[in-house]
Protein backbone atom coordinates (compact mmCIF):
# COMPACT_ATOMS: atom_id res chain seq x y z
CA UNK A 1 0.00 0.00 0.00
CA UNK A 2 0.83 3.72 -0.39
CA UNK A 3 0.36 7.23 1.65
CA UNK A 4 1.31 10.38 1.12
CA UNK A 5 2.01 11.80 4.39
CA UNK A 6 3.35 14.89 6.18
CA UNK A 7 3.85 15.81 9.77
CA UNK A 8 4.25 18.78 11.65
CA UNK A 9 4.57 19.94 15.40
CA UNK A 10 1.11 21.27 17.25
CA UNK A 11 1.45 24.36 18.39
CA UNK A 12 -2.36 25.33 18.92
CA UNK A 13 -4.85 21.69 19.26
CA UNK A 14 -7.66 23.64 20.07
CA UNK A 15 -6.89 25.95 16.57
CA UNK A 16 -6.49 22.99 15.12
CA UNK A 17 -9.82 20.80 16.17
CA UNK A 18 -11.81 24.01 14.98
CA UNK A 19 -9.86 24.47 11.47
CA UNK A 20 -10.76 21.24 11.22
CA UNK A 21 -14.30 21.76 11.47
CA UNK A 22 -14.44 24.67 9.67
CA UNK A 23 -13.09 22.96 6.73
CA UNK A 24 -15.33 20.30 6.88
CA UNK A 25 -13.20 17.47 8.17
CA UNK A 26 -15.09 14.86 9.99
CA UNK A 27 -14.31 13.64 13.93
CA UNK A 28 -14.21 10.12 13.62
CA UNK A 29 -12.78 8.54 16.64
CA UNK A 30 -9.87 9.14 19.52
CA UNK A 31 -7.89 5.92 20.25
CA UNK A 32 -5.03 5.25 22.60
CA UNK A 33 -1.82 4.00 20.46
CA UNK A 34 1.09 2.15 21.74
CA UNK A 35 3.77 1.16 19.00
CA UNK A 36 6.75 -1.14 19.42
CA UNK A 37 9.36 -0.96 17.17
CA UNK A 38 11.56 -3.27 16.61
CA UNK A 39 15.09 -2.77 14.82
CA UNK A 40 15.21 -4.26 11.72
CA UNK A 41 17.53 -4.14 8.58
CA UNK A 42 14.99 -3.32 6.12
CA UNK A 43 12.59 -0.47 6.82
CA UNK A 44 10.47 -0.41 9.99
CA UNK A 45 8.37 -3.00 12.10
CA UNK A 46 5.96 -1.52 14.43
CA UNK A 47 3.36 -3.90 16.43
CA UNK A 48 0.42 -1.28 17.23
CA UNK A 49 -1.66 -2.05 20.08
CA UNK A 50 -5.37 0.86 19.63
CA UNK A 51 -7.84 1.06 22.03
CA UNK A 52 -11.04 3.77 21.64
CA UNK A 53 -10.16 6.43 23.86
CA UNK A 54 -13.83 7.17 24.39
CA UNK A 55 -14.83 3.83 26.04
CA UNK A 56 -16.58 4.00 29.35
CA UNK A 57 -13.59 3.76 32.71
CA UNK A 58 -14.37 0.43 34.33
CA UNK A 59 -15.34 -0.94 31.05
CA UNK A 60 -13.21 -3.66 29.29
CA UNK A 61 -12.30 -2.49 25.66
CA UNK A 62 -11.07 -4.31 23.22
CA UNK A 63 -7.41 -3.98 21.93
CA UNK A 64 -7.08 -3.93 18.03
CA UNK A 65 -3.05 -5.23 17.12
CA UNK A 66 -1.89 -4.89 13.82
CA UNK A 67 1.89 -5.19 12.43
CA UNK A 68 3.53 -2.37 10.00
CA UNK A 69 6.20 -2.90 8.18
CA UNK A 70 7.21 0.44 5.81
CA UNK A 71 9.35 2.49 4.00
CA UNK A 72 9.27 6.47 4.18
CA UNK A 73 12.33 8.55 3.78
CA UNK A 74 12.86 10.88 6.09
CA UNK A 75 12.25 14.38 4.82
CA UNK A 76 10.27 17.47 6.31
CA UNK A 77 8.18 17.68 3.21
CA UNK A 78 5.60 16.15 1.83
CA UNK A 79 6.65 12.75 0.98
CA UNK A 80 5.55 8.84 0.09
CA UNK A 81 5.17 5.86 2.24
CA UNK A 82 4.80 2.36 1.29
CA UNK A 83 3.89 0.04 3.63
CA UNK A 84 1.88 -3.55 4.48
CA UNK A 85 -0.14 -4.28 7.40
CA UNK A 86 -0.60 -7.46 8.80
CA UNK A 87 -2.43 -9.37 11.99
CA UNK A 88 -0.47 -10.74 14.69
CA UNK A 89 -0.38 -13.97 13.15
CA UNK A 90 0.77 -12.67 9.70
CA UNK A 91 3.22 -10.54 11.28
CA UNK A 92 4.79 -13.80 13.60
CA UNK A 93 4.51 -15.85 9.86
CA UNK A 94 6.47 -13.50 7.80
CA UNK A 95 9.02 -11.95 10.71
CA UNK A 96 9.09 -15.01 13.19
CA UNK A 97 7.45 -15.16 16.86
CA UNK A 98 10.12 -12.08 18.56
CA UNK A 99 10.67 -9.68 15.06
CA UNK A 100 13.92 -8.64 17.11
CA UNK A 101 15.46 -6.45 19.58
CA UNK A 102 12.79 -3.17 20.86
CA UNK A 103 13.98 -0.43 19.73
CA UNK A 104 11.20 2.09 21.30
CA UNK A 105 7.92 2.01 22.50
CA UNK A 106 5.69 5.25 21.54
CA UNK A 107 2.55 6.19 23.16
CA UNK A 108 -0.02 8.55 22.02
CA UNK A 109 -3.47 9.90 21.81
CA UNK A 110 -4.75 10.31 18.41
CA UNK A 111 -7.64 12.32 17.73
CA UNK A 112 -9.27 10.98 13.80
CA UNK A 113 -10.06 13.37 11.09
CA UNK A 114 -11.55 12.56 7.82
CA UNK A 115 -11.22 15.23 5.00
CA UNK A 116 -11.73 14.25 1.14
CA UNK A 117 -10.57 10.65 1.77
CA UNK A 118 -7.18 11.97 3.41
CA UNK A 119 -7.03 11.30 7.66
CA UNK A 120 -5.81 14.35 9.65
CA UNK A 121 -4.65 12.82 12.93
CA UNK A 122 -3.96 15.27 16.25
CA UNK A 123 -1.41 13.66 18.01
CA UNK A 124 -0.71 14.06 21.83
CA UNK A 125 2.51 11.87 21.91
CA UNK A 126 3.96 10.46 25.80
CA UNK A 127 7.14 12.76 26.38
CA UNK A 128 7.42 14.41 23.23
CA UNK A 129 4.68 16.75 22.27
CA UNK A 130 1.65 17.60 20.42
CA UNK A 131 1.96 16.79 16.15
CA UNK A 132 -0.50 16.82 13.20
CA UNK A 133 -0.24 14.24 10.40
CA UNK A 134 -1.75 14.05 7.43
CA UNK A 135 -1.96 10.62 5.41
CA UNK A 136 -3.44 10.21 2.10
CA UNK A 137 -4.00 6.83 0.74
CA UNK A 138 -3.07 6.41 -2.71
CA UNK A 139 -5.81 4.57 -4.77
CA UNK A 140 -6.85 3.99 -7.77
CA UNK A 141 -9.87 6.64 -7.96
CA UNK A 142 -7.15 9.29 -6.41
CA UNK A 143 -3.80 9.17 -7.71
CA UNK A 144 -0.39 10.45 -6.35
CA UNK A 145 -0.26 13.81 -7.73
CA UNK A 146 -4.66 14.57 -6.13
CA UNK A 147 -2.78 12.98 -2.66
CA UNK A 148 -0.23 15.49 -3.05
CA UNK A 149 -2.80 18.68 -3.69
CA UNK A 150 -5.24 17.45 -0.93
CA UNK A 151 -1.85 17.60 1.93
CA UNK A 152 -0.60 20.37 0.41
CA UNK A 153 -4.51 22.08 1.03
CA UNK A 154 -4.44 20.89 4.19
CA UNK A 155 -1.00 22.29 5.11
CA UNK A 156 -2.16 25.77 4.07
CA UNK A 157 -5.30 25.68 5.86
CA UNK A 158 -3.57 24.28 9.37
CA UNK A 159 -0.67 26.58 8.86
CA UNK A 160 -1.84 29.15 11.69
CA UNK A 161 -1.60 25.97 14.40
CA UNK A 162 1.34 24.36 13.14
CA UNK A 163 4.59 24.34 14.06
CA UNK A 164 7.98 23.19 12.37
CA UNK A 165 7.53 20.59 9.68
CA UNK A 166 8.97 16.56 11.48
CA UNK A 167 11.12 14.54 8.78
CA UNK A 168 11.09 11.46 11.11
CA UNK A 169 9.30 8.96 12.86
CA UNK A 170 7.97 9.75 16.55
CA UNK A 171 10.32 6.84 17.22
CA UNK A 172 13.33 8.71 15.89
CA UNK A 173 12.66 11.88 18.27
CA UNK A 174 11.70 9.67 21.57
CA UNK A 175 15.69 7.82 20.71
CA UNK A 176 16.83 11.02 20.17
CA UNK A 177 16.14 12.29 23.90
Amino acid sequence: MHNIEFKAELRDLALARQIAISIGAKYTDTVEQTDTYYRLADGRLKRREARRASAEKGVAQEVDIEVIHYHRVNTAAIRPSRFNVYTAEQASERFGATPGPVWVVVTKLREVYLYEGVRVHLDQVLNLGTFIEFEAPVRPEQAVSTCREIVQRLRDAFRPAMGEPISTSYSDLLAEE
